[in-house]
């Protein structure tokens, strides 16, 4: 596995230019939510991304943006888009991974999208934002947040326009499936045919089911991967005590795939910039 991580890092240019994230505070309600800002070199108008991290949350145990959100921001800036992710488990005091955490207090489908809502409201009102091409970008848990925030019935009420696009990596699918999930911008959804933590077969289903509401979704499932399998170097390992699995024991499977991961980093950007 050493060797193939070695091998995938060839094949992915090395970044001449990386950004540093400036923390932010965005209104919301009564309350703020905190994130993590990257922008290209320039003034803009850039299109934006706004990321949303897993259950893992946002940060690693020393207090930085952890690898795999870093890595996607920095690469996303240098191909011209600012990036934004906001803190959902930070802003409301929870502190490092929630995924052994089955009873959540952060809503994939609640908080996270109104915490979506606040940032794309922030986004308009800044005069560096393109505010015509703001999409969004999640990770498992934060996958399943861009799914629902792109359901037609949660559609802006206001004068600005809609999101450009969405993609979702290895999100859990089954509750958008019983939902009768559609999306009103096109939307991308990447996961692993061996994710043992999200069924990828709900997520096909999902997305067949979409097709006959909208053209608008698409789905490309990466043979033999894991979930993360875009992780910048993270051994295939399994983990225990997880609070959702496919098979209800708790007992997943993650780390790279250097495959999906070289053909993620060149789908994610081409879909963004449609």
């Amino acid at each position: 596995m050493r060797l193939l991580l070695a091998l995938a890092a060839c094949t992915i240019p090395a970044l001449a230019w990386a950004a540093e994230p400036v923390a932010v505070e965005i209104p919301s309600g009564d309350a703020k939510v905190r994130g993590q800002l990257y922008k290209p070199e320039g003034s803009g108008p850039f299109a934006v991304v706004i990321g949303l991290h897993g259950c893992d949350g946002l940060f690693n145990a020393q207090g930085m943006p952890s690898s795999r959100y870093r890595d996607w921001a920095q690469r996303l800036a240098a191909a011209g888009f600012a990036v934004i992710y906001p803190d959902s488990y930070g802003s409301r005091g929870l502190t490092g991974s929630q995924c052994t955490v089955r009873s959540r207090a952060v809503r994939s489908e609640r908080e996270r999208v109104n915490d979506i809502q606040a940032v794309r409201n922030w986004l308009n009102a800044q005069d560096w934002v393109a505010n015509d091409r703001i999409a969004l970008l999640g990770w498992s848990n934060g996958g399943i947040a861009a799914l629902w925030a792109v359901r037609p019935r949660l559609a802006p009420n206001d004068s600005k326009p809609d999101f450009r696009s969405a993609a979702a990596l290895y999100p859990g699918c089954r509750r958008l499936l019983n939902a009768a999930w559609s999306t009103r911008v096109p939307t991308l959804v990447l996961i692993g045919s061996a994710d043992d933590q999200n069924r990828p077969a709900e997520c096909q289903q999902m997305v067949a089911g979409a097709r006959g509401r909208s053209a608008r979704a698409v789905i490309h499932v990466y043979p033999g991967a894991y979930h993360d399998f875009d992780h910048p170097s993270r051994r295939v390992q399994a983990r225990s005590g997880y609070a959702f699995s496919s098979d209800g024991s708790g007992r997943v499977h993650t780390g790279t795939n250097p495959s999906a991961r070289a053909d993620a980093l060149k789908r994610v950007p081409e879909w963004l910039k449609r």
